[in-house]
């Protein structure tokens, strides 16, 4: 029977992990005031895993599957060391070693289940070459194929053109390859074309067909397009075929990222209307766009009820929705909860756990989770080290912020848009507005240009230091820069605003820049939002925490976007 958590959406998931008497020690500070159950599953990060165990040696059935198994292995290295499977399969025919043809289907097929399309593509183009092999229509099938995987158009039309005149029959393989070279390319209408010339004329559109178009719509942002093809599906009687797990899963998340939510959840319904199974997956999608933690516990918990067992994207979400509720120690359980099932977590997913400490500025709690990464044989990446770098500054703690900071170089890594965003970020909040314009210019130093959010957060700095001016100045530069300000831009200059003198100028600076003159009412409502002084928006920091310069909101999309395709 699966490993299970049952959540309740209002009850706090820490004291249901906490029952089950964690006792592995304290490691955290006894002078620190926070929870002892947080104490305890914090030192309980510290035991062994299974997943950490070694593998049991290998057991052959007999000599000769030794030597098969051993051979595999040493051909599967030696095409990964050159990089390539055509050295080395060049090497063996020169040195009059046979090619027998299982073995080269076989590396084919291996090459394929690791989604090395580059390796396939030019293992085939040397295979086209040989006289020894006979390269047929299967053959030209898959070379099609890792043409289109590779998004590679002028590849793909060229052997299309090769094997229309040499009489090959048309393919559902490579015309779907065709159409998938050209969705890659972001040559979309191209990819209609083809989808709708095969509906027309043939080869009539198979499962994988309908499920790669309506993937190349959702990336290129085509809704529109995607919903059409999909609603046909699902309400034409005398479609071909019906949607499948897959397709609904696309959809799905296609409404995910139009914020349609509603539509997304009568899709989940439809798909149990339907017949269609459910998967974690599925669950998954629904999780990743709930807003309030409420909701994403009472999705896990359904989920775990249909006797979906939970993955570690599951699991991340949930730990990404506790910490963005600043409910730490039940993010900390879900990811204790999540090694006791033998889950084993990904960058991301501890990146994540990272985050929900850092919002509240845990610092010892972040520690931990940072030092258990390489104890679970991960290393710490940037993401990593800035988020940690968060919790210092969101602990208001800038001496060791800084000592951290540049640690970060002596661990050699170089500091990106984020890092410094974080470290400027910090010193704003502490009004070291010294410290701040000098992190800033070492990060142009660096040559790496500032962005939206952090050119805000200057503003922000200067304006509540009383000096309007440069908050003025420092809103134009935004545009002056190449990258524009956005509402909340405006509405923290209009919110800084103390005199009225200022705020008509913030307002006036406002409609110029954006040519907003229609939109008056908009206007007054934000000088009226700002009228009580420049602290007004300070109150909102759960807001703010949406652009925050640390926000893993991407984390969790990348896992979502991963696992449901």
């Amino acid at each position: 029977m699966p490993h299970a958590l049952f959540l309740k959406p209002f009850l706090s998931v820490g004291s249901v992990i906490f029952s089950k008497q964690y006792a592995y020690g304290n490691t955290c500070q006894d002078n620190l005031k926070i929870p002892s159950r947080l104490k305890v599953l914090c030192s309980g990060m510290l035991k062994p895993r299974k997943f950490m165990q070694r593998r049991e040696k290998e057991v052959f059935k007999d000599a000769a599957d030794e030597e098969a198994q051993n051979f595999w292995k040493t051909l599967m290295l030696e095409i990964k060391e050159s990089g390539s499977p055509v050295p080395v399969f060049q090497s063996r025919r020169e040195k009059n070693t046979a090619l027998p043809k299982e073995v080269v289907l076989g590396t084919l097929g291996r090459l394929k289940q690791l989604k090395n399309w580059n390796a396939v593509g030019e293992l085939l183009e040397w295979l086209r070459t040989q006289h020894w092999w006979d390269f047929n229509q299967m053959d030209y099938a898959m070379l099609m194929t890792a043409h289109g995987k590779q998004g590679d158009i002028i590849k793909a039309e060229r052997l299309m053109d090769y094997m229309n005149k040499n009489g090959f029959p048309p393919n559902v393989v490579s015309h779907t390859a065709l159409m998938e070279a050209y969705g890659r390319g972001r040559q979309y209408d191209k990819a209609e074309e083809v989808f709708h010339r095969m509906k027309t004329w043939g080869p009539q559109p198979s499962a994988v067909t309908y499920q790669i178009i309506l993937n190349i719509f959702v990336e290129g942002n085509k809704f529109k397009e995607a919903e059409e093809i999909f609603d046909d599906l699902v309400n034409n009687e005398k479609s071909p075929l019906k949607p499948d797990q897959k397709m609904f899963h696309m959809i799905i998340y296609m409404h995910k990222k139009a914020g349609s939510y509603q539509k997304a959840r009568k899709l989940f319904k439809l798909m149990a209307d339907r017949g269609v199974q459910r998967t974690t997956v599925t669950y998954n999608s629904l999780m990743s766009f709930e807003t309030d933690y409420r909701e994403v516990s009472r999705t896990y918990d359904q989920m775990q009820r249909a006797g979906n067992r939970p993955d570690v994207v599951s699991y991340a979400l949930l730990i990404h929705a506790y910490g963005k509720a600043r409910r730490e120690d039940d993010a900390l359980a879900v990811f204790e909860e999540m090694l006791d099932a033998d889950v084993r977590p990904t960058h991301k997913a501890y990146n994540i756990l990272l985050d929900a400490f850092a919002i509240s500025g845990m610092v010892e709690q972040a520690k931990i989770v940072f030092k258990s990464m390489k104890r679970d044989r991960f290393f710490p990446d940037l993401c990593s080290y800035t988020t940690m770098l968060s919790a210092y500054i969101n602990a208001s703690d800038m001496h060791r912020a800084e000592k951290f900071f540049k640690r970060i170089r002596q661990d050699g890594f170089e500091p990106n848009t984020v890092t410094y965003g974080t470290l400027i970020k910090g010193y704003a909040n502490a009004n070291d507005l010294d410290k701040m314009m000098k992190a800033f210019k070492e990060m142009e130093t660096s040559g790496i240009k500032a962005n939206q959010t952090i050119m805000t957060k200057i503003m922000d700095a200067y304006g509540k230091n009383g000096d309007f001016e440069s908050a003025v100045f420092w809103f134009k530069e935004m545009e002056a820069r190449g990258c524009p300000p956005d509402q909340k831009a405006k509405n923290i200059l209009l919110s800084l605003a103390s005199t009225d003198e200022e705020r008509e100028l913030a307002t006036q600076v406002v409609k110029h820049r954006h040519n907003l003159a229609d939109d008056d009412d908009a206007w007054f409502n934000f000088a009226g939002y700002g009228g009580g002084g420049g602290d007004d928006h300070d109150d909102n920091d759960d807001a703010e925490e949406d652009d925050d310069v640390s926000s893993f909101e991407g984390n969790v999309d990348n896992l979502f976007a991963v696992s449901s395709w």
